[in-house]
């Protein structure tokens, strides 16, 4: 399975330095099980997952094969979809619930 990270990803990373390992634990849970790990998102965030690390910390991810499978591919438009396969993860946004949810009011 291939995991792809993005810049946003990696700062809030960055940001929140204590949570590395917690982060790599549940990054490495999600890789060997994207769907029993993440809760599926609704309305604006269709098409991603999120998964907790801490009580308050969320990962956002999309999970390729179900994103195309359900036709949230239409949805959430990856710039690069055509170039992975099924097999991918991309990890999009990590942080407090409240900021990641915030930050992404009006898109992705």
């Amino acid at each position: 399975m291939l995991s792809l990270f993005s810049d946003d990803f990696v700062e809030s990373l960055e940001k929140h330095a204590a949570l590395k390992g917690a982060v790599q634990k549940k990054v490495d849970m999600i890789v060997a099980n994207p769907i029993a790990i993440g809760e599926p998102l609704k309305a604006n965030f269709r098409g991603y997952y999120s998964a907790s690390v801490k009580k308050n910390f969320l990962i956002i991810y999309l999970y390729c094969l179900i994103c195309r499978r359900k036709g949230d591919n239409k949805i959430v438009r990856c710039h690069d979809c055509s170039n992975y396969d099924d097999e991918t993860v991309k990890f999009v946004e990590i942080g407090p619930h409240d900021q990641v949810y915030e930050k992404w009011q009006d898109c992705p």
